[in-house]
C-alpha cells in the first residue's frame, strides 16, 4: 500500500537501522517539527525572506529523512520562496505545511503505537 504522506521503504530502512530506538525517533522528529514550524511562522510574521530559507531548508531536510515526502516539498516550496523574496505565497505555503504536518503527526503517532513494549 502507497502512502502518499509517508515513504513506506524510509520507514523500514530507519526502523532496519534505528531498532529499539525507532519509537525514539518519532517522538525526537514529532517534538523538533514542532519547533521548526514555531520558527517558521515566526520568521513569516517577521517577514524574513532568510530565515523562512533557513528554516524551511532544515525542515524540508528532516521531513526527507523521515520519509515525509509531501511536507519535505511543500518546505522546499517555501525554501525556494525565502530565497527568491516571494513573501506573498509564504502565508499559504505556511498553512499547508502546518495542515500536512498535522496529518504527519496522526500517521507517526499511529506508527509510534505499533511499538509499545
Amino acid at each position: 500500500m502507497s502512502d502518499p504522506h509517508l515513504d513506506s521503504d524510509v520507514l523500514v530502512a530507519l526502523q532496519d537501522v534505528m531498532e529499539d530506538e525507532y519509537p525514539v525517533l518519532l517522538d525526537t522528529f514529532l517534538a523538533d517539527s514542532e519547533e521548526r514550524l514555531r520558527v517558521l511562522r515566526e520568521a513569516q510574521q517577521a517577514s524574513d525572506p532568510q530565515a523562512i530559507r533557513l528554516a524551511a531548508h532544515s525542515f524540508k531536510g528532516s521531513c526527507s529523512n523521515m520519509g515525509a515526502t509531501l511536507l519535505a516539498g511543500l518546505c522546499r516550496q517555501l525554501e525556494e520562496a525565502g530565497r527568491c523574496e516571494e513573501l506573498s505565497v509564504a502565508p499559504a505555503l505556511l498553512e499547508q505545511i502546518e495542515r500536512e504536518f498535522a496529518i504527519v503527526r496522526i500517521l507517526f503517532k499511529s506508527e509510534r503505537q505499533r511499538y509499545r513494549h
